[in-house]
């Protein structure tokens, strides 16, 4: 009677079945974030995002959002040595992941997938 074995392994060399992450940045940007929460009612909110990726932000909400509510957030990027201006980078996305935030002076934890599209806009200091 013939055996056959049966592998668990690719079925190619190299092939590890490992799919690779977007790169994310820990960061602290000031952020304005507006939409609507759960009760359907507008809200504008100060807040900071601490995690960004070309697909994704993290950041803290006091404003109750629901899981596939739309958001826009306004970041504040500061004036560097590579930047001559701060920048104004406008996102907006869908809600992915709510967590009540226990650790921090915000209620939730939300992690938003961003929209392909966005807008940076030059803000130049105005020197008075």
């Amino acid at each position: 009677m013939n055996s056959t074995r049966i592998s668990n392994k690719p079925s190619f060399q190299g092939a590890t079945g490992v799919v690779k992450r977007e790169r994310s940045f820990e960061l602290s940007l000031p952020t304005l974030v507006t939409g609507l929460d759960a009760y359907g009612d507008e809200y504008r909110e100060h807040t900071e995002v601490t995690s960004l990726s070309s697909e994704t932000a993290v950041f803290r909400l006091n404003s109750g959002v629901t899981i596939g509510s739309r958001v826009n957030l306004s970041l504040e990027v500061p004036k560097t040595f590579l930047l001559e201006h701060n920048l104004k980078l406008e996102l907006s996305g869908r809600v992915t992941f709510v967590k009540e935030d226990q650790n921090g002076d915000k209620k939730q934890l939300i992690s938003l997938q961003l929209d392909k599209n966005y807008k940076i806009h030059s803000t130049p200091k105005v020197k008075i």
